[in-house]
Protein backbone atom coordinates (compact mmCIF):
# COMPACT_ATOMS: atom_id res chain seq x y z
CA UNK A 1 0.00 0.00 0.00
CA UNK A 2 1.10 3.53 -0.71
CA UNK A 3 2.21 5.72 2.18
CA UNK A 4 3.22 9.40 2.25
CA UNK A 5 6.59 9.71 3.95
CA UNK A 6 8.76 12.40 5.44
CA UNK A 7 11.67 10.03 6.10
CA UNK A 8 13.07 7.24 8.24
CA UNK A 9 15.72 6.69 10.88
CA UNK A 10 16.99 3.17 10.41
CA UNK A 11 18.40 2.73 13.93
CA UNK A 12 16.99 4.97 16.65
CA UNK A 13 17.34 4.67 20.42
CA UNK A 14 15.16 7.70 21.26
CA UNK A 15 11.83 6.67 19.67
CA UNK A 16 10.99 3.76 21.96
CA UNK A 17 12.71 0.93 23.78
CA UNK A 18 15.70 -0.79 22.22
CA UNK A 19 16.92 -0.23 18.69
CA UNK A 20 14.04 0.87 16.48
CA UNK A 21 13.37 1.64 12.86
CA UNK A 22 11.40 4.91 12.94
CA UNK A 23 9.03 5.85 10.14
CA UNK A 24 8.15 9.55 9.90
CA UNK A 25 4.93 9.97 7.94
CA UNK A 26 4.10 13.21 6.14
CA UNK A 27 1.09 15.33 7.09
CA UNK A 28 -0.25 16.50 10.43
CA UNK A 29 -3.44 18.40 11.27
CA UNK A 30 -2.31 19.35 14.80
CA UNK A 31 0.61 21.66 13.93
CA UNK A 32 1.59 21.93 17.60
CA UNK A 33 3.64 25.05 18.38
CA UNK A 34 7.23 24.02 19.09
CA UNK A 35 6.84 20.67 17.30
CA UNK A 36 10.09 18.73 16.96
CA UNK A 37 9.21 17.78 13.35
CA UNK A 38 7.51 20.82 11.73
CA UNK A 39 8.72 19.72 8.27
CA UNK A 40 6.22 16.84 8.51
CA UNK A 41 3.11 19.07 8.83
CA UNK A 42 2.41 19.76 5.14
CA UNK A 43 0.26 17.00 3.66
CA UNK A 44 1.66 17.82 0.21
CA UNK A 45 5.29 17.53 1.28
CA UNK A 46 7.47 14.45 1.50
CA UNK A 47 7.50 11.55 -0.93
CA UNK A 48 5.57 8.39 -1.70
CA UNK A 49 6.76 4.97 -0.61
CA UNK A 50 4.96 1.69 -0.08
CA UNK A 51 4.55 -0.72 2.79
CA UNK A 52 6.16 -3.63 0.93
CA UNK A 53 9.45 -1.79 0.39
CA UNK A 54 9.44 -0.47 3.96
CA UNK A 55 8.83 -3.97 5.32
CA UNK A 56 11.72 -5.39 3.28
CA UNK A 57 14.08 -2.65 4.48
CA UNK A 58 13.10 -3.20 8.10
CA UNK A 59 13.38 -6.98 8.30
CA UNK A 60 16.87 -6.94 6.78
CA UNK A 61 18.25 -5.56 10.07
CA UNK A 62 18.57 -8.36 12.67
CA UNK A 63 19.48 -5.85 15.41
CA UNK A 64 16.08 -4.17 15.52
CA UNK A 65 13.82 -4.57 18.55
CA UNK A 66 10.91 -2.79 16.97
CA UNK A 67 9.43 -0.13 14.75
CA UNK A 68 8.00 3.25 15.67
CA UNK A 69 5.50 5.28 13.65
CA UNK A 70 6.01 9.01 14.08
CA UNK A 71 5.41 12.04 12.00
CA UNK A 72 3.46 13.90 11.11
CA UNK A 73 0.32 12.20 12.35
CA UNK A 74 0.42 8.42 11.84
CA UNK A 75 -3.33 8.07 12.33
CA UNK A 76 -3.90 10.15 9.19
CA UNK A 77 -2.48 7.11 7.37
CA UNK A 78 -3.85 4.45 9.68
CA UNK A 79 -4.76 1.83 7.08
CA UNK A 80 -1.33 1.35 5.43
CA UNK A 81 0.40 1.59 8.81
CA UNK A 82 -1.94 -1.04 10.28
CA UNK A 83 -1.18 -3.37 7.38
CA UNK A 84 2.55 -2.83 7.90
CA UNK A 85 2.28 -3.26 11.68
CA UNK A 86 0.53 -6.64 11.34
CA UNK A 87 3.35 -7.89 9.13
CA UNK A 88 6.05 -6.49 11.44
CA UNK A 89 4.54 -8.09 14.53
CA UNK A 90 4.24 -11.42 12.69
CA UNK A 91 7.99 -11.06 11.99
CA UNK A 92 8.61 -10.71 15.74
CA UNK A 93 9.05 -6.94 16.02
CA UNK A 94 7.32 -4.70 18.53
CA UNK A 95 5.39 -1.75 17.12
CA UNK A 96 4.53 1.54 18.72
CA UNK A 97 3.12 4.79 17.42
CA UNK A 98 2.98 8.43 18.34
CA UNK A 99 -0.20 10.45 17.90
CA UNK A 100 -1.32 13.96 18.66
CA UNK A 101 -4.75 12.47 19.28
CA UNK A 102 -5.47 10.94 22.68
CA UNK A 103 -6.41 7.28 22.77
CA UNK A 104 -9.89 8.35 23.90
CA UNK A 105 -10.25 10.58 20.81
CA UNK A 106 -9.07 7.80 18.51
CA UNK A 107 -11.50 5.26 19.94
CA UNK A 108 -14.40 7.74 19.98
CA UNK A 109 -13.78 8.84 16.37
CA UNK A 110 -12.96 5.37 15.00
CA UNK A 111 -14.76 4.30 11.83
CA UNK A 112 -14.22 1.95 8.94
CA UNK A 113 -13.23 4.95 6.80
CA UNK A 114 -10.38 6.17 9.04
CA UNK A 115 -9.12 2.73 10.22
CA UNK A 116 -8.11 4.07 13.66
CA UNK A 117 -9.08 0.82 15.37
CA UNK A 118 -7.20 -1.22 12.77
CA UNK A 119 -4.03 0.64 13.68
CA UNK A 120 -4.69 0.57 17.43
CA UNK A 121 -5.29 -3.18 17.29
CA UNK A 122 -2.00 -3.73 15.47
CA UNK A 123 0.36 -1.79 17.78
CA UNK A 124 1.70 -2.50 21.25
CA UNK A 125 2.09 1.03 22.63
CA UNK A 126 0.85 4.50 21.81
CA UNK A 127 2.38 7.79 22.92
CA UNK A 128 -0.70 10.00 22.83
CA UNK A 129 -1.60 13.65 23.11
CA UNK A 130 -0.54 16.84 21.44
CA UNK A 131 2.86 18.31 22.20
CA UNK A 132 2.39 21.29 24.55
CA UNK A 133 5.39 23.60 24.45
CA UNK A 134 4.79 25.01 27.96
CA UNK A 135 4.90 21.41 29.29
CA UNK A 136 8.07 20.45 27.39
CA UNK A 137 10.36 18.25 29.47
CA UNK A 138 13.55 16.32 28.89
CA UNK A 139 12.62 14.16 31.90
CA UNK A 140 9.82 12.33 30.04
CA UNK A 141 11.12 9.15 28.47
CA UNK A 142 10.03 8.88 24.83
CA UNK A 143 7.71 11.90 25.20
CA UNK A 144 8.13 15.61 24.51
CA UNK A 145 5.76 17.11 27.07
CA UNK A 146 4.41 16.00 30.43
CA UNK A 147 0.80 15.76 29.23
CA UNK A 148 1.68 12.96 26.82
CA UNK A 149 1.14 9.39 27.97
CA UNK A 150 2.50 5.98 27.06
CA UNK A 151 -0.56 3.79 26.55
CA UNK A 152 -0.57 -0.01 26.70
CA UNK A 153 -2.99 -0.41 23.79
CA UNK A 154 -4.01 -4.04 24.33
CA UNK A 155 -4.86 -3.45 28.01
CA UNK A 156 -6.66 -0.21 27.15
CA UNK A 157 -8.91 -1.95 24.64
CA UNK A 158 -9.53 -4.91 26.99
CA UNK A 159 -10.32 -2.70 30.01
CA UNK A 160 -12.22 0.07 28.20
CA UNK A 161 -10.15 2.93 29.62
CA UNK A 162 -6.66 4.30 29.11
CA UNK A 163 -4.00 2.13 30.75
CA UNK A 164 -0.66 3.91 31.00
CA UNK A 165 2.75 2.33 31.43
CA UNK A 166 6.45 3.11 31.35
CA UNK A 167 8.82 1.58 28.84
Amino acid sequence: MKIRMSGVVEESIVDGPGIRFTIFVQGCPHRCPGCHNPQTHDFLGGYDDDTDSLFERIIKNPLLDGVTFSGGEPFCQARPLAELAVRLRAAGLGVMSYSGFTVEELIREASSENAYMELLNSIDYLVDGRFVESLKSYECRFRGSTNQRIIDVKKTIEQGHAVTCEL
